[in-house]
């Protein structure tokens, strides 16, 4: 009777077994994912926004091909709220474009990534014996050794915009280190029109826009072309933002494109959709578009035209980012789960990139996350300096009030020992002023001091107010001790 017991026992348990052991073998992820409530997701941008002083926001959510989720939140720089289909700068989020533009040609059979660059741009001619090495794949890897100088001259077209390159110098050799240049892409587009004869901007509607139903997304020369529908961007300060003009610059092919939540939903379809647009076009292979997301010879973090994400990064992700002064966005493809998520934001933050932390925010409730809530620490560094701006002012203040009688103790000293007590004040003053008045002038370049002050409004306060300040310091110590030597 015991025996018989104990059987019904173990049968009992195995029974029990067999029906809840499956329960715990389904994909919690995939579960999960599916169940993500876009409720979630409009709550998590909303306090996101709220809590860093966020003007606007648009982003858009695909999976496996499919529109999952788009919206638009806050409001642009002339009132309007912002829409999914509200016109925003990508920036360097261009260059998976224009590396895709590349790779349909090598689809084509009309170029070959190893190909030396030369072998179609004879007519450029840096001033480096190695230029003859760099191949396509090397430019679109940012591996070619090509600089990234933060001043350049300004371009009116492309063909200008590459003649520039003519006189610099290889970083590395070619193939050997991965040197973010948006140099490298300036050259693939134009390499792009040499290629087909067709104008990059018409090329990219022709062959990517208009398959995809891109119909809102275009590309400009320059960063200060006028577009209709683009309103100005922000820039952000103190927790708040101010609207900006956008820096001047040609971006051509490097960070050119102007497009939509929507539009770039449709985009990263095509991506999850092994390279297929909704009505099944193909756009580019299966097999060359699995190799731009891979790692190049070179660059273990960037593929052809695709940033891959480090190892430490779960999900792991291929991605890019892009920022102008007053634009920022961010596109993530997560190969595990099949989504793919679009960030994009009218407003430029100098020390986060908030378009990343919302994408990665989405990302984690599409695994089931909840997702991290940090500390605003934009806002935080800028309120610091804000305090030290604000203390600098009133110890700079209380040194020009004494600046007579701060004179009148070294009447004493002779000339040279004088103006060594200067040099603590005038160095620093010196230095900004070079930085306010002569970067901006130099290479003819069109950036202003209006402009400096918009890449990190804080920041420059800061540093115009210890100019101002060192300024009027040394201009009334010297009058002074001219002053007191004549009585």
């Amino acid at each position: 009777m015991k025996t018989l017991i104990n059987t019904k026992k173990l049968f009992f348990i195995l029974l029990l077994i067999i029906l809840v052991i499956p329960t715990f073998l389904l994909p919690a992820p995939v579960q999960a994912a599916q169940q993500f409530n876009t409720e979630d997701i409009d709550k998590f941008i909303t306090n996101y926004m709220e809590r860093n002083g966020l003007p606007g926001a648009s982003i858009v959510v695909v999976k496996d091909g499919k529109l999952v989720y788009e919206q638009g939140y806050g409001h642009d720089s002339e009132g309007e709220p912002i829409t999914e289909n509200s016109l925003m700068r990508i920036g360097s989020t261009s260059k998976s474009f224009t590396s895709f533009a590349v790779v349909q040609l090598v689809d084509e059979g009309k170029i070959g990534l190893d190909d030396p660059v030369v072998k179609y741009l004879p007519e450029i001619k840096l001033n480096d014996t190695r230029w003859k090495e760099v191949t396509i794949r090397q430019l679109m890897s940012h591996t070619s050794g090509i600089p990234n100088p933060v001043i350049v001259p300004p371009a009116s077209n492309l063909k200008a915009g590459v003649e520039r390159l003519n006189d610099w110098k290889l970083k590395s050799n070619p193939g050997e280190k991965h040197y973010y240049s948006n140099a490298n892409y300036w050259l693939l587009a134009r390499l792009v029109e040499e290629v087909t004869g067709i104008e990059f901007s018409q090329y990219l509607k022709q062959k990517i826009f208009s398959p995809l139903g891109m119909g809102h997304s275009l590309t400009t020369v320059n960063s200060t072309d006028f577009v209709q529908g683009l309103s100005k961007g922000y820039v952000t300060a103190y927790g708040t933002a101010i609207p900006w003009t956008e820096l001047e610059a040609m971006n051509m092919g490097a960070g050119s494109i102007i497009s939509t939540a929507s539009d770039m939903g449709k985009w990263l379809s095509m991506h999850t959709n092994e390279g297929k647009n909704s009505s099944g076009q193909q756009l580019l292979s299966k097999e060359l578009l699995e190799e731009s997301y891979k790692h190049q010879p070179g660059s273990e973090k960037y593929g052809l035209g695709w940033s891959l994400s480090s190892p430490g990064v779960k999900p792991s992700r291929i991605s890019h980012s892009g920022a102008v002064s007053t634009y920022q966005t961010q596109q993530d493809i997560v190969p595990s789960s099949g989504y793919a998520v679009a960030v994009l934001l009218n407003s430029f933050t100098p020390t986060l990139e908030h378009a990343y932390e919302i994408s990665s925010g989405i990302i984690q409730l599409t695994e089931g996350q909840e997702p991290e809530s940090k500390a605003p620490s934009p806002k935080i560094i800028d309120l610091s300096l804000g305090v030290i701006t604000l203390i600098y002012l009133l110890l700079g203040i209380r040194g020009i009030v004494r600046s007579k009688k701060w004179s009148d103790k070294r009447n004493h000293h002779p000339t040279w020992r004088f103006i060594l007590r200067l040099i603590p004040q005038l160095n620093p003053t010196l230095l900004i002023g070079w930085l306010f008045f002569i970067v901006p002038t130099l290479q003819n370049n069109s950036s202003t001091t209006i402009d400096a002050f918009g890449l990190y409004p804080a920041a420059m306060f800061l540093l115009a107010v210890v100019f101002i300040i060192g300024l009027i310091l040394t201009i009334l110590r010297i009058y002074h001790r001219i002053t007191l030597n004549r009585d």
